[in-house]
C-alpha cells in the first residue's frame, strides 16, 4: 500500500540525507518508525509495569496529605 505524505522541504532534504548516510531511503526509515511504534511494545510494556506497581504498592502519605513543593528538600 502507498501513502503521500507532505513536510517542509528541508526537512525531506535532511532526512534524505541523513538516510544516505545509513545505507537507506527515506521510504524505508518512514516504513521502520512506523513498524517501530506500532510493533514495538517495550513503551507499553514499561507504561502497564508503571501502572501495576502504582496500584500494588500503596502510598503510606496520611489519607488527608497535600504535597507541598518545599518538602521536597525536607530531609527525613
Amino acid at each position: 500500500m502507498n501513502i503521500t505524505l507532505s513536510a517542509d522541504k528541508s526537512l525531506i532534504a535532511k532526512a534524505r540525507k541523513y538516510a544516505q548516510k545509513h545505507n537507506t531511503t527515506l521510504n524505508n526509515l518512514v516504513r521502520e518508525y512506523l513498524k517501530k511504534i506500532v510493533y514495538n511494545s517495550d513503551s507499553d510494556k514499561a507504561a502497564d509495569e508503571f501502572e501495576k506497581n502504582a496500584l500494588s504498592h500503596a502510598g503510606k502519605s496520611d489519607l488527608n496529605y497535600r504535597f507541598k513543593r518545599e518538602d521536597v528538600y525536607t530531609r527525613g
